[in-house]
């Protein structure tokens, strides 16, 4: 099955996603992430205001099938959380790469991103072209 791959963003080995706007980081989740996990029951996200260190925990999913932690793609701030996601985490299936975004978070480096994957390269790693 293939899924789609905005070329906006960057992706990261723990499946969590980037939309860089100058210094503010969307995250989110791959829908290759969200389709493994099946349906998602609860999503609990950091607090605005938390500082968050690239790599560490930043949050979990849980679904049917198993809780997943969600790690922090970048090191900063936390600007705003998607509480509607938060309310209605099934949402996070239908529209992963817009409405389905889970943080924002003010950079304290642009550098953080310099081993991200491109879309083609997340792609080819997830469904092994």
């Amino acid at each position: 099955m293939s899924f789609e791959y905005p070329e906006d963003l960057k992706y990261l080995d723990s499946h969590e996603y980037v939309r860089l706007e100058n210094d503010v980081a969307t995250v989110g989740i791959t829908a290759f992430a969200i389709d493994q996990l099946g349906d998602i029951v609860f999503v609990e996200l950091p607090e605005v205001g938390d500082d968050l260190a690239q790599g560490e925990t930043m949050g979990n999913i849980e679904s049917v099938k198993a809780v997943e932690d969600i790690y922090a793609p970048v090191s900063g701030t936390v600007l705003e959380c998607n509480n509607a996601i938060v309310d209605a985490p099934e949402q996070l299936a239908a529209d992963p790469y817009g409405e389905g975004w889970l943080i924002k978070i003010k950079m304290s480096t642009l550098a953080a991103l310099d081993r991200a994957m491109s879309a083609p390269e997340y792609r080819a790693k997830v469904e092994g072209e």
